[in-house]
């Protein structure tokens, strides 16, 4: 029984080990004036809809359309610290920034513009830089058993290959979660999309951190092989820095914020300062029980 337990231990940490090795590592510090150091930590992730790594059935599975795609869908800060609940805020990706999109910041292989404009745009500093690609919250969610889901309504959209016959909380498996995160087809379209990518991503990393991940050896095994088809990490990031990644989303559903960018109307085109100066400001001075209700909606819109 001892050499059982000796040998399943050196299992759990060897296999992130070896999935570290295979890990894309991105430059993403931009050039130039940055805003200073801030307490606490600041995560940039990126979820673009890149089909690298997806072969043509699951491509046709996913609904994922053009294989030469490659855009920046999902774009959210998560910040962690001391001084109060984790935050985590999504960013439309229609905000226009000196007449461009924000998503059209990004390049594949290259988000130093993006953080760029980020940090000139919200005075905070990004620390880390997660990238993940459109398979990888499919292959994460097989990997981890299915997660829960909670839509507000049902939701039929060919497009992204979505038919919920029921609203409520309800499991889903990779492809209705990528499904579920990918769909406008509802009111505020991107405003509500955002919200929905923030649910999929807390509930994987719940599912990620429960304990059964870690004991059952091969989802332990599913879980990190998914990692370095679909997943980068900024340069200078260590495994350390992953699990602190990984802990803060997973706790984010227990007592988080989760917000979207103020916006001034339902367009998600333009940046409510009035709201959002103040949100940031508390991100940036690691004060984030001073956050109101009004600065942090669920879709940006004023409530």
């Amino acid at each position: 029984m001892l050499v059982l337990i000796l040998l399943w231990l050196v299992y759990v940490v060897a296999v992130p080990f070896f999935t570290w090795t295979k890990v894309d590592k991105i430059a993403f510090e931009p050039d130039g004036d940055r805003p200073d150091d801030q307490p606490g930590t600041t995560y940039l992730m990126v979820g673009n809809d890149s089909r690298a790594g997806l072969t043509e059935e699951e491509r046709k599975k996913y609904n994922t359309g053009n294989p030469e795609s490659s855009l920046a869908d999902t774009i959210i800060m998560l910040h962690t610290g001391s001084g109060g609940p984790d935050v985590m805020v999504s960013f439309p990706r229609d905000w226009i920034i000196d007449g461009n999109k924000i998503n059209g910041l990004w390049d594949p292989g290259d988000p130093t513009r993006l953080v760029a404009a980020l940090e000139q745009e919200t005075g905070i500093r990004i620390d880390e830089y997660v990238e993940i690609g459109l398979g990888g919250v499919a292959g994460v969610v097989d990997a981890v058993g299915g997660i829960e889901i909670c839509p507000k309504e049902k939701i039929k959209d060919p497009k992204a290959g979505l038919d919920l016959k029921k609203k409520g909380c309800q499991e889903a498996d990779g492809e209705v979660a990528l499904a579920y995160a990918r769909t406008r087809a509802t009111t505020r379209g991107d405003l509500d999309r955002v919200g929905r990518q923030r649910e999929v991503i807390a509930a994987i990393g719940d599912k990620v951190l429960s304990p059964w991940s870690v004991i059952n050896p091969i989802r332990w095994w599913r879980l990190n092989s998914a990692i370095p088809d679909f997943f980068a990490f900024g340069e200078g990031t260590g495994q350390t820095d992953v699990g602190r990644w990984a802990l803060a989303i997973g706790g984010i559903g227990d007592g988080g914020l989760t917000c979207t960018m103020p916006v001034t109307d339902g367009s998600a085109n333009t940046i409510d300062r009035d709201r959002a100066d103040p949100l940031f400001d508390a991100i940036i001075e690691d004060r984030t029980d001073d956050i109101t209700k009004k600065q942090c909606t669920a879709a940006g819109v004023a409530e």
